[in-house]
């Protein structure tokens, strides 16, 4: 957690919490695994030995090591290691763009029904909580499947799940910050209610959100590769992560390790931002 209620982080506290996440050999980890990948997604245009698209009939399923494929190539000839490094783009594409929305939209919504209180507070957070009735990953089918098949739906489908948890952490820190001796001294000097929430509430609210925020990451980047995998997200033949698992699903048989691939970029970039999550959220504790 941030500094106590009350008092807005200073620069001083970040720098403290980039000190503290430059200890964390296991953050530090994390991190360096998230750059390669997201460097290999950005600069994949370059990096790429191969067109993501250039299929090759005669060369279906080759092993890893193959001479020209080092990863091997899918059902239809073309090469893997290009598609992971294309697929990486939509992949984080659906894990972060989610969360960022919601990030916003909750923050927002947040800061607003917990400063106001009263029948908007229950009101807000009320209406939120029916989406808590339904899990996430059959809230996220549902609504995907309601708006179509399609990136931008999928999109839209990942931030409506993730806006009502946002909401509710925001709505909390600001019903403790709102009741503070300073908050009201600051009403009764003549400050208008945006001000307040900017100079004195915000500062308080942003940590606890950011921090819970990252640890959706991962969550919203396994739900997106599922909805792609389930034929509602991303749609042939571009390459994504969660895509590439359902098309090479005839081929687990066949060569099990060229079929896995796609797995287990989306298992170690999910524990990537797990771990990292964790050790932010370790790094802002200042009861430790």
């Amino acid at each position: 957690m941030p500094p106590a209620v009350g008092l807005a982080p200073s620069r001083s506290f970040w720098a403290v919490v980039a000190r503290q996440l430059r200890r964390d050999p296991v953050a530090m980890c994390s991190a360096m695994v998230l750059l390669i990948i997201v460097a290999a997604a950005v600069f994949a245009p370059w990096l790429a030995p191969a067109d993501p698209n250039q299929a090759s009939m005669l060369n279906r399923l080759l092993p890893i090591g193959s001479p020209g494929h080092l990863l091997g190539t899918d059902e239809l000839g073309r090469d893997m290691l290009t598609r992971l490094m294309y697929g990486g783009r939509l992949s984080l594409l659906m894990g972060v763009v989610p969360v960022l929305a919601a990030f916003v939209i909750g923050t927002s919504l947040g800061l607003f029904a917990g400063y106001v209180g009263g029948r908007t507070n229950m009101a807000i957070m009320r209406t939120l909580d029916v989406f808590y009735a339904f899990p996430s990953v059959l809230l996220a089918v549902a609504v995907a499947g309601a708006l179509g098949p399609g990136m931008s739906n999928s999109l839209i489908a990942l931030t409506l799940i993730f806006v009502p948890q946002l909401v509710r952490v925001a709505e909390s820190v600001t019903t403790q910050v709102r009741r503070l001796d300073y908050i009201e001294a600051a009403r009764m000097s003549g400050a208008g209610p945006i001000s307040i929430i900017r100079v004195h509430v915000l500062g308080n609210v942003l940590g606890p959100v950011f921090v819970y925020a990252t640890g959706l990451l991962s969550v919203s980047m396994i739900l997106g590769s599922g909805l792609s995998f389930l034929g509602l997200g991303v749609k042939p033949p571009d390459p994504e992560w969660g895509l590439m698992l359902n098309t090479l699903r005839s081929a687990i048989f066949r060569n099990p390790m060229v079929a896995a691939l796609p797995g287990a970029m989306i298992f170690l970039t999910s524990i990537a931002f797990n771990l990292l999550a964790d050790g932010v959220r370790s790094a802002m504790d200042i009861r430790k």
